[in-house]
């Protein structure tokens, strides 16, 4: 990774970035911008908001020479069906939009913020990291020890 890349914790007045930078992710992911609602703003940052008070958000950022490069949020994953197991059996964490400007891929960077993210999850008593990867980011979560799930998906429309 290049000398000049900073990792750190992102300051809650960045989450305009991460909102910006989960935006650029579903373009680069090949999601056209009029599929996206037009206050994905106001959507992502008061999702933010929301896990910060009660999911244990945090979310990390690379940056060179003090501007925001890259950028991943994680948090206590909310679950999609009633949670009746034991925080010491099952606490998942998710991890979401990991995002590298196209100028600064391919050189650890995803990797080094997404490792930051498990640390924490860890820190926070998580037993497992969950994480939804596009075909350019297997590769990195690979390298990170991440397995495929058992995850089966059937398009509706």
């Amino acid at each position: 990774m290049n000398p000049n890349v900073h990792l750190r914790e992102a300051l809650p007045q960045e989450d305009f970035i991460i909102a910006e930078h989960f935006y650029q992710m579903w373009l680069a992911n090949h999601v056209l911008a009029d599929s996206i609602q037009p206050n994905w703003q106001q959507i992502t940052l008061e999702f933010i908001s929301h896990a910060r008070q009660n999911l244990c958000y945090k979310a990390f950022v690379a940056e060179v020479e003090k501007q925001v490069i890259g950028s991943t949020s994680c948090q206590i994953f909310a679950g999609l069906y009633p949670d009746i197991l034991k925080a010491e059996y099952r606490k998942y964490g998710y991890i979401w939009g990991v995002y590298v400007e196209p100028d600064y891929r391919k050189n650890g960077i995803g990797k080094s913020i997404t490792k930051m993210a498990v640390d924490y999850l860890k820190s926070i008593g998580c037993t497992r990291a969950i994480l939804n990867a596009s075909p350019s980011g297997k590769t990195v979560y690979s390298g990170l020890c991440f397995s495929i799930s058992n995850e089966m998906q059937l398009d509706l429309i």
